[in-house]
């Protein structure tokens, strides 16, 4: 059996674990229940890849969106690393070729969603499969403390009991302690270890700052700031009208969001991180899975409405450890429709039985029917259609989504996929009988391998090139050959699809657990709050409030947000003199100060500012605190 550290340097190149990695390595390799906490950018795949790959058998991992599950995999695969993947949007023939593929024992990795644990085809499967490990990621989606709680995570702790003996190794960036708990309890971990790093980035600087004019506010900052960039909004409108201002100023800018056609943010997504294009514009459907170490700057167009979301974005900078800055931009007003999207995200009943009965009317689903369907889903033509609101709407279908009546996945892009069907007989007839159709199918089986009998990724445009046709005319070809019997052809998908779990059901039978989504909105109205707290905050560290929300005490400020930067300036020369002299001198008489007794000596309303000064003078090693905390002189 290769060595954890011989695993790491052969497949990643790298000649040394991050922290904390190595740790949980060597917990899980022992069959140990484990909990890792890694900040964004801090190396948590590394986690249960290199010990799945140290043992003999196969490691599922579960993963709540296709997205991450695919970057993933395909990372996996390019290492060298044979990985399946499974998601909706496949058809039952694909997904069981995947599941017999993995009873062959020659794949490491199998990726797929909470809700497959539950069905009968992967459990018939499961006695066949040598599972090494199970490696929940996004753990935190399984509390109800969590702030992207998904109810199929709660299945998990059922699942692991067809694996008595596997263990578990749960990871997440950011949880605070109620979570932490809470995943630990939901799993039903036995012999269990938590590992985490801190989560203080040294090397971010974070700043809030209230504007008139948000774009000339970018502009100076991103003029200042030289490097790669990423400014987040929430208007997908917005991300290009920001983008073309800055690039009429000068700068190498582009914008990305999930409604543009895959291709287009393929290629988007590609030169930025090539360095071809220097800032993008986009929505939070950016970001996940991509590890760009030089990012120097993080503009906050729109604030986020949680913490999580905002240290996970703020995150993406400077995962090269060289000094970066993460810039929040606000007005009044968004402070205030923070506070008022809280009754969007959590709408009344009414609304919710409003969206159910509308979107099966428009999906054409009727009463009784539905179940295990799949629909192509636009949730703009829906609410337009439907004269609804769009932030209402999207919540409430999230929220019936956690009622398990259906699952709507993101806008993700599934390439064609073909599988050839016919036997040899039938092959021959359509190459006497059909030698239009028998080129392109000749094509096929030159360009990709393993296509008899299983589904094969193809690229109809690489196929009309060979073939010097249109695309057009090979799609036309396929058709016609999967009408013949000879190829099952699924073509390729750009749009979130709505997968129906149940029958739909007749308004007065549908059940909607008000008292878990009051409880959802209670947890979420305090992270709004702490959002707006954290933006307004002129005189708290915000790196220390912030890394404080995840429960970790930091006991100095960091000396680099924006409102410790203001708290030197404003520091006066003469008050610092008079201050450092007076401590210096009472240390002299006395040996050391108490730091509580010398703060009463002053007026209320500066003893804040006082233990800034004193913790700045310790900071730059002008005194040390002795062990019952008192001051004395730097030695």
């Amino acid at each position: 059996m290769q060595t954890i550290h011989s695993i790491l340097k052969q497949y990643w190149h790298y000649d040394a674990f991050r922290p904390m990695q190595e740790n949980i390595i060597n917990h899980v390799l022992a069959g140990n229940d484990t909990l890792g906490i890694l900040p964004t950018g801090g190396g948590k795949s590394i986690c249960y890849q290199v010990p799945a790959m140290a043992m003999k058998g196969t490691c599922i991992v579960i993963s709540p969106l296709i997205a991450l599950m695919k970057d993933q995999a395909l990372g996996l695969s390019k290492r060298g690393i044979p990985t399946l993947v499974v998601f909706s949007g496949m058809s039952k023939k694909e997904v069981e070729i995947n599941y017999q593929k993995v009873a062959t024992g020659q794949y490491k990795f199998l990726f797929v969603s909470p809700e497959r644990l539950r069905s009968s085809l992967f459990l018939d499967y499961l006695s066949d499969w040598d599972i090494n490990l199970i490696a929940v990621d996004e753990a935190h989606c399984i509390s109800q403390w969590g702030y992207d709680f998904r109810p199929p995570y709660l299945q998990i702790a059922e699942f692991r009991e067809y694996l008595p003996d596997i263990p578990i190794l749960a990871l997440t960036a950011s949880a605070t302690p109620f979570v932490q708990k809470d995943i630990i309890e939901k799993l039903h971990f036995k012999q269990y270890q938590t590992y985490f790093t801190s989560f203080a980035r040294e090397n971010i600087s974070l700043s809030a700052f209230k504007v008139e004019n948000k774009i000339v506010k970018a502009i100076e900052i991103l003029q200042k700031i030289q490097g790669t960039g990423i400014v987040y909004c929430r208007n997908r409108k917005r991300t290009k009208e920001i983008a073309e201002t800055l690039a009429a100023q000068g700068f190498s800018a582009d914008y990305y969001h999930a409604g543009l056609d895959q291709e287009i943010r393929n290629k988007k997504q590609d030169d930025w991180i090539q360095n071809r294009t220097n800032i993008i514009v986009c929505t939070n459907a950016f970001g996940m899975g991509i590890d760009k170490p030089d990012v120097r700057i993080v503009i906050h167009y729109d604030l986020p409405d949680t913490p999580e979301a905002y240290y996970q974005e703020a995150g993406r900078a400077g995962r090269d450890g060289l000094k970066s800055y993460a810039v929040l931009l606000y007005q009044p007003k968004d402070l205030v429709d923070l506070q008022n999207g809280i009754a969007l995200r959590y709408p009344s009943n009414v609304i919710i039985r409003k969206t159910y009965n509308a979107l099966c009317q428009y999906l054409q689903v009727g009463i009784g029917s539905g179940t295990d369907e799949i629909f192509d889903f636009e949730i703009t033509d829906f609410c337009k259609k439907f004269e609804l609101n769009l932030i209402e709407t999207m919540s409430s279908i999230k929220l019936l989504e956690m009622l398990a009546y259906w699952q709507l996945s993101e806008s993700i892009f599934l390439p064609s996929r073909v599988s050839v069907i016919a036997n040899k007989s039938l092959i021959i007839e359509l190459e006497k009988n059909h030698p239009k159709l028998d080129e392109v199918l000749k094509h096929l089986l030159r360009m990709y391998g393993g296509i008899l009998n299983h589904f094969v990724p193809i690229s109809e445009f690489q196929i009309a090139q060979k073939a010097q046709v249109a695309k057009d005319y090979i799609e036309m070809i396929l058709d016609q050959l999967e009408s013949h019997h000879i190829i099952e052809y699924k073509k390729a998908k750009d749009k979130p699809q709505l997968f129906f779990q149940h029958d739909r059901v007749s308004d007065n039978e549908l059940y909607i657990d008000r008292n878990m989504i009051d409880i959802l909105k209670n947890r979420y109205e305090d992270r709004v709050q702490f959002m707006i707290s954290y933006t307004e905050t002129a005189t708290e560290c915000r790196a220390k409030k912030l890394i404080g929300y995840f429960g970790e005490n930091v006991s100095s400020d960091c000396g680099q947000c924006d409102n410790c930067l203001q708290l030197k300036k404003n520091r006066k020369p003469t008050d610092y003199e008079t201050i450092k002299n007076t401590i210096l001198h009472e240390i002299t008489l006395n040996g050391s100060l108490n730091i509580g007794l010398f703060c009463k000596k002053y007026p209320t309303s500066r003893q804040d500012e006082l233990l800034k000064l004193i913790r700045f003078m310790v900071d730059e090693h002008l005194l040390e605190l002795n062990m019952n905390g008192d001051l004395i002189d730097k030695k």
